[in-house]
């Protein structure tokens, strides 16, 4: 019996000794695997009516390092069912991002007994030793049943003999008739787009970069076509990975809007132009499924490079954030991407809250005196601000901690202060807050919160601003309240919804 077999085996068994999904910090409707370190979610396709969520694992251990695909499917986004590694690293590479589509015309040949299968492709990631030189290749690997892969004998599929050559993203381009990967050049900040009919032989069509934001490598690239609210037209997104270099520090996301003609790509906007995905210290490698016949959704690793290795978590290391569903809108100073929480979130709500009225004390001492207010919830609240000049919510408070959540109508700038959230000194990076332009039509603030244990996300001007954030705060830490500076609010609605852990089925 080989090692990791040996160790998965000891992983299982530990596993089921413990009461899983209750841990401190354990997101309860965010996917985290049982055990073990994870970090980029790939290979996100929608096949045999599921979701399939691929996710870089170590099967060996709570650090990075062994990189396989791990795997868990769902119905809805939420309730994932974890299953055995997917595609395991060999005695010669490490099984790096990428991702799954689904060949429903056998064009690879590899569909067998056919029609359709699942075709993997990602980066096969060969470490320099005495004899060799760091190589990372784009290779693939095919699933008949959505269950069980097998490595493609004659891998890789498309070498170009660099040692920061990854993270293929592949789809199908109709109008041109092809399969079309973007895969990143890293160190040069340059995305490559390249064309095949058979996904085992491919064709450089072109590349795209440096623009926009270089202040890192580039990595985990995505190229997918949104519609334009209220317009019966269309756009593309290209999204960029960037680590370091984001606006918040470490590791984050940009993306460009333009045009793909199925050889190139052409960013609408000037090359110098940054579009932040997420304002947030932790949200990376955001990518979509494949394999959706009507919205597009997202999910990506919340955490960031700079202290993923850091977190105060066992036994496992490492999340994804909600899924969210993509559209574009015409804001006036261009195309922004819009993200939206999944609606199956709201399947999970319970206990409510409610308050309607202009007294910030009264909602206050009314929220406090609520005793179904748990740890994991949501929240919207529609504030018409008045003369309040910046008003400040306090989330998870308890015992000297809290995490702020506020818009300053000043500056014009939404933000995230988790200096003071919990657990903070495990690494210097940590301790931050974050800023996002938001201008705010006719006076009217409207925040949709989720708070899940050790995270908080925050969606603005309708998911035109994101902002995402990990803490650690103590499991009495529960308290929420409001208040405002320069003035009194003229009105103030508020829902809170309990959210029920998705994670039943992991616990019995």
């Amino acid at each position: 019996m080989n090692k990791l077999v040996v160790v998965t085996a000891l992983t299982a068994s530990l596993a089921s000794a413990v009461e899983l999904y209750h841990e401190q910090y354990r997101p309860q409707y965010h996917f985290s695997p049982k055990v073990n370190w994870t970090n980029d979610p790939c290979g996100l396709v929608f096949f045999g009516g599921e979701y399939h969520l691929f996710f870089q694992f170590n099967p060996l251990g709570d650090l990075w390092g062994h990189m396989s695909w791990g795997h868990a499917v769902s119905p809805d986004m939420l309730h994932w069912r974890e299953l055995p590694v997917a595609i395991p690293e060999g005695p010669d590479a490490m099984i790096f991002t990428g991702s799954s589509v689904v060949d429903d015309h056998n064009t690879s040949g590899l569909c067998k007994p056919g029609p359709s299968c699942i075709v993997s492709i990602y980066t096969g990631n060969t470490p320099k030793s005495d004899s060799r030189a760091q190589r990372q290749t784009q290779q693939i690997a095919v699933s008949q049943d959505g269950r069980t892969w097998a490595k493609y004998e004659n891998n890789p599929v498309l070498d170009i003999g660099m040692a920061d050559f990854r993270d293929p993203k592949v789809f199908w381009h109709e109008p041109s008739k092809q399969w079309v990967m973007i895969v990143v050049l890293a160190r040069e900040k340059k995305a490559s787009l390249y064309g095949s009919a058979n996904l085992k032989q491919w064709k450089h069509l072109s590349d795209f970069g440096p623009e926009g934001a270089t202040g890192g490598v580039w990595e985990c690239p995505d190229l997918y076509q949104l519609p334009v609210e209220g317009s019966g037209k269309s756009r593309w997104v290209l999204k960029i990975g960037l680590n370091p270099g984001h606006v918040a520090g470490g590791s984050g996301e940009q993306y460009f809007v333009g045009d793909f003609d199925g050889t190139q790509f052409h960013n609408a906007s000037p090359p110098g132009e940054i579009k932040w995905l997420d304002y947030g210290r932790d949200c990376y490698c955001a990518l979509t499924w494949n394999g959706e016949t009507r919205d597009r959704h997202m999910i990506a690793w919340m955490n960031n490079w700079q202290y993923a290795r850091s977190i105060p978590t066992a036994p496992w290391r490492g999340a994804m954030t909600l899924p969210r569903t993509l559209t574009l809108r015409d804001s006036g100073s261009g195309i922004r991407l819009l993200q939206a929480p999944a609606p199956a979130i709201r399947s999970l709500r319970g206990e409510k809250f409610t308050f309607s009225g202009s007294k910030p004390a009264d909602l206050n001492r009314k929220i406090g005196a609520w005793q179904d207010l748990g740890t994991t919830y949501e929240l919207e609240a529609s504030i018409s601000l008045g003369a309040a000049k910046k008003v400040t919510w306090r989330v998870l408070e308890g015992s000297g901690q809290y995490t702020l959540i506020g818009y300053d109508a000043v500056v014009h700038q939404l933000f995230v202060d988790r200096t003071h959230s919990g657990a903070t000194d495990f690494n210097k990076d940590f301790p931050s807050r974050t800023v996002a332009p938001l201008n705010v039509a006719n006076g009217e603030l409207r925040l949709h919160v989720f708070v899940d244990r050790s995270s908080v996300e925050v969606f603005a001007a309708d998911g035109e601003v994101a902002m995402t954030n990990l803490i650690f705060p103590n499991a009495e830490s529960k308290g929420i309240s409001v208040q405002f500076e320069g003035g009194d609010p003229k009105q103030l609605q508020i829902q809170l919804w309990n959210l029920h852990s998705t994670w039943k089925a992991a616990k019995e």
